[in-house]
């Protein structure tokens, strides 16, 4: 949990401390690793600032530092946020985080929150606090009757120069000094003096603009504020060949969709508020070992081939299928989707069919063996004999320019936004390149990784300049597993990895979803849609697909190597579609603010272990709260129930709120129940009914 103590006045520059911006003279701890005060382990920071952390408009950063001083007297710690032209735009006193059997950490946290894209940065001020540490020893000495006169003099004395500070408001210079003139009062008693010194309205005054000396500055580091789709959204994923694919029953011949066939699709997109529409390659598909249904080697004439196995002659990563259309075509798709709110997201598969352009134009672009051919794709024991993976060591720099030259060809056809298949299968150094590239052209361009590999990889990923990846969430499914992976994207390694919880892919049919009913599909899109500001579905899990190929954790009959033709119209009309829940869930989500954030996910207990209760929290801008509390049986076959017991101070909840009994009202978001709770309460969930609770804590206007 996040303790954040009073926010300082916003001024346009650091005030004076920051050895950056103001000349000092030569002192004698220049030079050494620590200042006046140690000021270390800041968070979040990458590789000592060689990488920059992410974050997004209106997203509560948790910043962090280990902060500590020789002696009793008090600190004071304050996080600094830069804005891209280097100027102050918050000042955040943080607060101790909780120690463990009354043993301070020394560890000091805080929040901060940008505003807009660019390249932000922070810092962290560690100062003394005069005014805590005459606060602490006054009440001490005071109350033991030790150097009375002695207290409440350095009290008024330094209240009366606070007063003369040039930067404070002319409202608390008047409650300086009033103070100062009581504290000095003889005519008082002591405690009536100490009072005065100790008032509310001064500690306000104090709140606002602290008491500080001798102030150690850390480094500065650095803060890279992304646009929204960048770490917020949620995805669709369908394949346009099938989207309008007709099949002749008497023939058995397919007719490809199309581009503008796909469109018409759109609509129901947009219409259960996804907010991006992912496509699998669009390029032309090879020919030779092209891999039939179910990934045979025995193609018919009817089978299209996978997209994944990319050129032929038609062209290759900067052509397009003339099945699907024309670039016109997905000029028009791409309109089309943005007049819904859709943004288009290309699939970035780095690799070739053994007939693209490049394996005759550019064989230094791929491994041969010592027979003479061509390495092709391996996973043992998947062999992708349809597939050439590219080797980027024997011509890094024509491989990359070409690559770089691709992508901006699709950009400049409307595309911001690109899924990179297996992007752990070339170097990381291309990655960092390739990004670094292209975001400093088109800041606005965001990569997603799909990325299903070792952590040290994915997190490298990340640190390369991959916006958000795909994650281990699609194999997670007890409780415990839930818990302690949301623990760790949440709050371990958010700096550097957006996790993005796609339920199904293509190539990933757990056997949660395929033996789990209809439940287990309500429960993973619950989990998904609130644990993570980021989630995705691939088409058919509306309609509960879940037959897999024997010995397989895929889809039987693949859409990767054949046309599927879903009857969305008659799933609509029989009721047999998870769409109106979906719908739902995104609903709730561009509703309620706290799902927008990841580091605010906070555990709390609950007595049966396959039920999972967590919550989110944010303060909005207005000073209004969002909270939300969530309960999910993530047993798909059973009703199960449960004692929730709530961390309350995690909900931050307002006097208003709980009323005279600490009780306070939630809104099922889900069933439209309302309920009075509290600290414990008694919950079941019946997965044929509804698996989830997704409560909003009713506040008081």
């Amino acid at each position: 949990m996040i303790f954040v103590a009073n926010v300082e006045a916003v001024t346009t520059t650091l005030r004076a401390s920051s050895p950056s911006k103001t000349k000092t003279k030569a002192h004698i701890t220049d030079g050494l690793r620590f200042g006046r005060f140690p000021i270390t382990a800041v968070q979040p920071v990458i590789e000592d600032g060689r990488f920059p952390a992410k974050a997004l408009p209106g997203e509560d950063l948790v910043v962090g530092a280990t902060v500590f001083r020789e002696g009793h007297d008090q600190l004071g710690v304050t996080a600094v946020l830069l804005d891209p032209k280097g100027k102050e735009r918050q000042r955040v006193r943080l607060a101790p985080a909780p120690g463990v059997r009354g043993m301070g950490t020394d560890r000091w946290e805080g929040l901060l929150t940008p505003t807009a894209p660019g390249a932000w940065s922070f810092v962290i001020e560690a100062w003394h606090d005069r005014y805590g540490t005459w606060h602490h020893n006054a009440e001490v000495k005071v109350e033991a009757g030790i150097d009375v006169e002695l207290m409440l003099a350095e009290g008024a004395a330094l209240l009366a120069g606070a007063a003369d500070d040039a930067g404070r408001s002319a409202a608390d210079k008047r409650t300086f000094r009033a103070a100062a003139a009581a504290l000095a009062d003889t005519a008082k008693s002591a405690e009536e003096r100490l009072g005065a010194g100790f008032g509310a309205d001064v500690a306000a005054a104090v709140g606002r603009f602290p008491i500080r000396e001798l102030v150690a500055v850390s480094e500065t580091y650095p803060l890279l504020v992304e646009r929204e789709l960048a770490g917020r959204g949620s995805w669709y994923e369908f394949f346009p060949r099938s989207e309008g694919a007709v099949l002749d029953r008497a023939t058995g011949e397919w007719t490809s969709g199309t581009f503008r066939t796909a469109a018409k699709r759109l609509d129901a997109v947009a219409g259960m508020g996804f907010d991006v529409i992912y496509l699998p390659p669009i390029h032309p598909i090879g020919v030779q070992h092209r891999k039939g249904r179910n990934n045979t080697l025995t193609p018919g004439p009817q089978d299209p081939g996978s997209p994944w196995a990319i050129g032929a002659k038609e062209g290759g990563h900067d052509a397009i299928h003339p099945d699907l259309g024309t670039f016109e075509d997905f000029d028009a798709f791409v309109a089309r989707a943005a007049e819904l709110g859709l943004e288009v997201a290309l699939d970035l598969a780095l690799q070739a069919a053994p007939d693209h352009p490049w394996v005759e134009s550019h064989p230094e672009w791929f491994t041969t063996r010592v027979d003479g051919s061509i390495a092709y794709a391996e996973n043992p024991p998947k062999k992708y004999q349809d597939i050439f993976p590219l080797n980027f060591d024997n011509d890094p720099e024509g491989l990359s320019k070409e690559i770089l030259r691709i992508v901006f060809l699709w950009i400049s056809h409307g595309v911001k936004i690109f899924r990179v298949d297996n992007p752990h299968t070339k170097p990381v150094w291309f990655w960092e390149w390739l990004i670094g590239k292209v975001n400093k052209k088109h800041p606005e361009v965001v990569f997603l990784a799909e990325a299903f590999t070792r952590p040290a990889m994915m997190h490298a990923l990340g640190r390369a300049g991959f916006q958000q990846s795909y994650t281990y969430f699609t194999w997670r499914n007890t409780k415990a597993e839930l818990e302690e992976y949301f623990t760790e994207v949440s709050h371990e390694s958010p700096a550097y990895f957006r996790p993005n919880f796609f339920v199904n892919t293509p190539d990933i049919l757990t056997e949660y979803l395929q033996y789990g009913g209809p439940a287990a599909f309500r429960i993973r899109a619950a989990l998904a849609a609130t644990a993570s500001p980021l989630w995705g579905v691939y088409a058919g899990y509306e309609l509960y697909e879940h037959v897999a190929r024997p010995g397989a954790e895929e889809y039987i009959d693949n859409e990767k190597y054949e046309y599927k033709d879903r009857d969305w119209d008659g799933a609509a009309a029989s009721g047999h579609t998870l769409a109106p829940y979906i719908t739902r869930l995104n609903a709730i989500r561009k509703a309620h603010p706290a799902l927008g954030d990841l580091q605010n996910l906070t555990l709390h207990h609950s007595t049966d272990d396959a039920t999972i209760v967590y919550s989110k929290h944010k303060t909005l801008p207005d000073g209004s709260k969002d909270t939300l509390i969530i309960v999910v049986n993530v047993d798909p076959h059973s009703a199960r129930e449960s004692t929730v017991s709530l961390d309350l101070a995690a909900l931050q909840l307002d006097p208003a709120d709980t009323g005279a009994n600490g009780r306070f009202r939630v809104d099922d978001l889900i069933s439209g129940q309302s309920w009075e709770w509290g600290g414990d309460n008694y919950v079941r969930l019946d997965a044929h009914i509804e698996p989830a609770h997704i409560l909003s804590i009713r506040r008081q206007p």
